[in-house]
């Protein structure tokens, strides 16, 4: 995954989201249901209502990205929640990218002792 700035907020929209949306559909959703601003710099991410695709809204200061990602097998980890957003850090956004359950991460392996 590419590093964000310092300072970038990453927010997840809570619910389900229509995945027809382009760019200009969920900048709306930023602004009327989030009650953000979609040009700030901040990471925005939607699920639909399958589960499995995600799209991930980001402008800098030279235009807007869009980042859709689905997974072919099993779903990506979201809230339970039916409106409003919830805050990631990059590390918990790199793990629910990949399709891991970033609300409890597991080590695949017991943690040695040290004395």
């Amino acid at each position: 995954m590419m590093g964000l700035p310092a300072g970038t907020r990453i927010w997840l929209a809570a619910g389900v989201t229509d995945m027809r949306s382009g760019m200009n559909g969920l900048a709306a959703k930023v602004q009327m249901t989030l009650l953000e601003d979609p040009l700030a710099g901040h990471v925005f991410v939607f699920r639909g209502k399958r589960g499995n695709v995600i799209k991930v809204l980001w402008a800098t200061s030279d235009g807007v990205c869009l980042l859709i990602k689905r997974l072919e097998r099993g779903r990506f980890v979201w809230p339970q929640a039916s409106a409003g957003k919830v805050h990631l850090t990059q590390a918990q956004l790199s793990m629910l990218l990949e399709g891991i359950n970033w609300k409890q991460p597991e080590r695949t392996w017991p943690p040695l002792a040290l004395l």
